[in-house]
């Protein structure tokens, strides 16, 4: 078999890449620094994000980061209110932040361009700076991640949530200087997690149901894992909020559930103790993901380096994609080319 033939050979080097793109993103953040300088300036009383796909759970990260880190209320927006239904509220002063890898997405296009009609600040985080989006958009961030083979997100998607970071960060007057240590950090997960994540999929290579779960920023996690699984390694998989889990879906869990969950080091790890307990007592087999993972109930462990709790989603992902390559390919499939789905998903 040729090299270009190798199933998952675009996804493996584009996971592989991360590293250098973080190197490269916080090289040039002051570009970022200009866009929040704009932002600030501005002073939004609320703060919408428009995303699909992988970019809806970047934009999840985003949301945490903006009320946590600026203490402004938040929004993900539901762009079928504008391109099915041509609702058209009221944006004086709101911050709409639309996020789409490929900065092709009809209907993110239309929610664009309609927020500024009506007031909003927009600002388009893409990895095409010619797209149709940034060109819609008042300000535009460049994510800086190459042009990405694989059709299931990786490189555009870990670069998304370091950009998102660096611009709330830097909208509250930061320097970015907490994400200095990531790309050393995501080099030491891709490496020294490695033989960690081949157990897991060993054990979980013939599993057919998966839960996500994580609180707080990692939750964004949870949520890309869970669609990286489906749409890899076609999983039935799930992604819940720890405390969601527990009011209800947890009656579902029994000893045939895999459950993946994302524990940093931090508050959002911490309030996953008792979510574990309960599912553990469930009998079902745990992996647990993070800088705290060793502090919960699991079977089995991926460790991922400490950092600040608030950029633990850039490194908790690393090891996810691992996973869901390794599950792909030992199931005897291809990652790269994912069976019906192509890279710009074209809805409206």
């Amino acid at each position: 078999m040729s090299e270009a033939a190798t199933p998952g050979r675009h996804m493996t080097d584009e996971i592989g890449q991360q590293p250098a793109i973080f190197a490269d993103l916080l090289a040039t953040r002051g570009a970022i620094a200009e866009v929040a300088a704009r932002i600030a300036e501005r002073r939004p009383r609320f703060a919408l994000l428009a995303a699909r796909g992988s970019s809806d759970h970047a934009a999840l990260y985003a949301k945490y980061l903006i009320e946590v880190l600026l203490h402004l209320p938040a929004g993900l927006a539901s762009p079928s209110t504008t391109t099915l239904y041509g609702a058209r509220p009221d944006l004086t002063d709101v911050l709409l932040v639309s996020v789409s890898q490929s900065g092709g997405s009809p209907d993110l296009l239309e929610v664009t361009e309609s927020g500024r009609q009506r007031g909003a600040l927009t600002v388009a985080v893409t990895n095409t700076v010619d797209s149709p989006l940034n060109s819609a958009a008042e300000l535009s961030v460049d994510i800086r991640a190459g042009q990405e083979q694989a059709v299931a997100a990786t490189k555009t998607y870990s670069a998304t949530l370091l950009a998102l970071y660096l611009l709330v960060d830097a909208v509250r007057g930061g320097t970015g200087e907490r994400a200095a240590p990531i790309p050393d950090l995501a080099a030491t997960a891709l490496d020294s997690g490695r033989q960690a994540v081949d157990d897991a999929v060993h054990r979980y290579r013939f599993a057919e149901r998966m839960v996500t779960t994580a609180r707080g920023y990692s939750l964004a996690s949870a949520c890309e894992a869970a669609l990286k699984l489906a749409e890899t390694s076609y999983l039935s998989a799930r992604a819940y909020s720890g405390a969601d889990l527990l009011h209800g879906p947890v009656a579902a869990i029994d000893a045939d559930t895999a459950v993946l969950a994302l524990c940093s080091t931090g508050r959002g790890g911490d309030a996953m103790r008792d979510v574990l307990r309960a599912v553990d007592q469930r009998g079902a087999d745990i992996c647990a993901i993070g800088s705290g993972a060793g502090d919960v109930p699991a079977a089995h462990r991926i460790p991922v380096p400490e950092c600040a709790e608030e950029l633990a989603p850039v490194l908790e992902v690393l090891p996810v994609q691992q996973l869901a390559l390794g599950l792909a390919l030992a199931r005897g499939e291809d990652p790269d080319h994912p069976r019906g789905l192509k890279k710009v998903t074209r809805t409206r």
